[in-house]
This record gives structure tokens, C-alpha cells and sequence, in this order.
């Protein structure tokens, strides 16, 4: 077996952050960016967005202005139609694909869930905190991808 040794960390990381369901949303951004900082992260560029569906387009533009990296926050929380499924979809997709586009990390934060309770439950600080899962996921990708 041959294994890779990791190559140094992001120099700029940038965060889309989706506004809708904010009081999740805001959580999941505090938890990244601190995450980020504890990973030495030395710049930091955060860009709010309406909601879930403008989140790859953003992370598309922040990756081909500089970014190492990205990590994509929001929540989709179902309601009564079927959008929460096409929102969850296309969020999920759009997000593949600009990570796959720009062989970079895009750490995916978009919590898809049935109730407001669940998604804040996965928003609370600790380690269960999704947007810190996220952001050390984006940085671990950089690290390896860079060791290859």
C-alpha cells in the first residue's frame, strides 16, 4: 500500500452562507469560520445569499476568484409542498458539480431535514455542529488533494 502524506492547508477559504432559516444558518456559519481559524485558516471571505438554491453559484464564483476551498451553509426544512425536495436536490447537485468543475473542495453545510428541531439540534456548538464538520472536511480535502 502506498500512502500520500498531507500537503499544507488552505490559504483562503471562502463560506457561502445561505439567509434563509438565518437562525440556523447564522449558528452553522459561526461554527465554520471558528473551525477555520482553528485550522489556521489566514483568510476568510464570507458571502450571505437569499437561500439554498444560490449557494453553488456563489461557491462556483468564489473558487475561480482565488478560493482553496468552500464551504456551502444553509438549512432546507420540509414543509408542506414538494419544493423541499427540489431545493434539497438542486442545492446537493449544484454543489457536486462546481467542486467536481473546479477540482476543489466545496464543504457541503446544507442541512436537509423534517423540523425546525432537528436542523437546530445539528446547529449547536460542540461537535455534532455541521458547519465545523464542513469547514474540516474542506480543509482535510485541500490537505490531501495537495499531498497527491
Amino acid at each position: 500500500m502506498n500512502e500520500t502524506t498531507p500537503g499544507p492547508g488552505p490559504e483562503h477559504v471562502g463560506v457561502a452562507v445561505a439567509e434563509f432559516n438565518g437562525s440556523i444558518t447564522e449558528r452553522l456559519l459561526d461554527a465554520a469560520v471558528k473551525m477555520l481559524e482553528e485550522l489556521d485558516v489566514p483568510t476568510i471571505s464570507v458571502v450571505r445569499v437569499p437561500g439554498a438554491l444560490e449557494l453553488a453559484l456563489v461557491a462556483d464564483r468564489l473558487l475561480s476568484s482565488g478560493c482553496d476551498a468552500v464551504v456551502a451553509v444553509g438549512a432546507v426544512i420540509q414543509g408542506e409542498t414538494d419544493h423541499y425536495d427540489i431545493v434539497a436536490n438542486i442545492s446537493a447537485r449544484g454543489l457536486a458539480e462546481v467542486a467536481l468543475r473546479h477540482s476543489k473542495p466545496v464543504g457541503n453545510a446544507v442541512l436537509t431535514v423534517r423540523e425546525y428541531e432537528q436542523a437546530l439540534e445539528r446547529a449547536l456548538p460542540g461537535p455534532a455542529n455541521k458547519g465545523a464538520e464542513a469547514a474540516r472536511a474542506a480543509v482535510e480535502t485541500v490537505r490531501a488533494l495537495r499531498g497527491i
